[in-house]
């Protein structure tokens, strides 16, 4: 298959509100030649970074929308702007692929209508930009309900996050600190003329200058290293772990906050690693055993516990609930798309009901960690200050950093272009019977 089709089937997909690019793109991408997939992998997500962008492009190119079931050429249509305005791939070759791909799709009558559509914005994107000029989803490239909801938030950061979102994401690396430390580990880079420099607030993190497949990497498949990005990192410090301690990680997949809290505090009685799907468990077991340490996996919903809870309370839990990923942008371009205002509201019921339904399953005198990769305070702060109020033996315990942001409740990273992802985490102690 060309590559193109394949994305713009990936695409169409997400257009049909189906799926996401993490589910759609693996299955598009087997079925292309190898030396393709890389290409196919930046068409979607590059195309989805600027996807309110070019849609906007869009609006003003066509006499109006496609229908549904013409979604695969929507979709080569973003394409085809989206390698126009923001690759080095020459003209001739964007146009002649992209509207190749109609006919490939069985669909000749839209060859047509593409190569128009291509060349009139070839022809004319100047004065298109002009005219989209004012439009805040044109400037941003951000839908308008989530630049308005981080304009709320952080009024004075909010062109810092817009860049971050819209920026390619740093590759960051954790060393464990058990083998190796950080220095000997940058030199070791430094030796095969690898560039990198440490990250500022994570004593185990190294960001690459280019990213890389890290199976080549010194150390890697012994597991003295796993792909994570700095604002991650920071969960198991502020967990408090000691030898002897029975912890939950309660949305563990993919594992790479397990595998660190085990790594931190290898004298730990046991892990236990949570997660709905059963599938998400087989990730985090291959995590694990790369990382040469293990725990309990269990497939169970966080809000029941009474299903799958032995009844052994925990000292620790860490709560990495799920989340609209609104600091995690980058790295997820399709979020632009598929995310709405009701996602939020849908969202923080749910991290509401895991508090809760969790709470009784934390040892009295234990910490829950609640953590997002959120940059709005509907699923943080918010979350964090109705369940205080509601749950009398709950207390915060403030988190002291150098990093972030205090809120009125917990602590808050936002994206930065250069550096760690947008996260939040609250620490709260359990003062007494649930």
């Amino acid at each position: 298959m060309k590559p193109r089709v394949a994305a713009a089937r990936a695409l169409a997909e997400l257009l049909r509100g189906k799926g996401s690019l993490s589910s759609a793109l693996p299955v598009w991408q087997s079925k292309v030649s190898e030396p393709d997939r890389a290409l196919v992998q930046q068409l979607c997500y590059g195309t989805m970074r600027y996807y309110p962008r070019l849609n906007a492009y869009l609006r003003q190119l066509l006499d109006k929308p496609l229908r549904s079931k013409d979604s695969d050429i929507t979709a080569l249509l973003l394409l085809g702007l989206y390698q126009l305005e923001y690759t080095r791939i020459p003209d001739h070759a964007a146009i002649g692929e992209t509207v190749a791909g109609a006919r490939i799709l069985k669909k000749p009558w839209a060859t047509k209508l593409i190569n128009g559509v291509l060349r009139r914005f070839q022809r004319g994107s100047e004065v298109l930009r002009e005219t989209l000029a004012d439009n805040p989803e044109f400037k941003s490239s951000h839908p308008r309900w989530l630049l308005d909801a981080y304009t709320q938030a952080w009024p004075d950061s909010v062109d810092q996050i817009i860049a971050a979102n819209n920026a390619h994401p740093p590759f960051t690396v954790r060393v464990d600190l058990n083998q190796c430390s950080r220095e000997d580990y940058l030199a070791q880079l430094a030796a095969e003329s690898i560039a990198a420099q440490p990250c500022p607030y994570s004593a185990a993190g190294i960001t690459l200058e280019q990213a890389c497949n890290p199976t080549g990497l010194p150390g890697f498949n012994a597991g003295l290293l796993s792909v994570q990005d700095e604002a991650a990192q920071l969960a198991a410090p502020l967990i408090e772990l000691a030898p002897g301690q029975r912890v939950l990680d309660a949305c563990a997949a993919p594992g790479g906050k397990t595998g660190h809290m085990l790594q931190s505090q290898p004298a730990l009685t046991e892990m236990v690693a949570l997660d709905l799907e059963e599938r998400r468990l087989a990730r985090v077991s291959d995590n694990l055993t790369r990382l040469q340490v293990t725990a309990t996996t269990l497939a169970g919903d966080g809000t029941r516990p009474d299903d799958w809870w032995d009844g052994e309370a925990f000292d620790r839990i860490l709560l990495d609930a799920p989340c609209s990923a609104s600091g995690i942008v980058r790295r997820h371009s399709d979020i632009k798309l598929l995310r709405t205002p009701d996602d939020i509201v849908r969202l923080a019921a749910l991290q509401g009901e895991l508090l809760d339904a969790l709470w009784p399953t934390l040892a009295e005198g234990g910490i829950l960690l609640y953590a997002t990769c959120s940059a709005l305070p509907a699923e943080n702060c918010d979350v964090i200050e109705a369940f205080l109020a509601r749950t009398e033996s709950a207390r915060e315990e403030p988190i002291s950093a150098t990093w972030g942001q205090p809120q009125r409740h917990g602590r808050q990273l936002l994206p930065q272009p250069d550096g760690h992802d947008g996260f939040y985490y609250a620490r709260l102690r359990k003062t007494g019977p649930a």
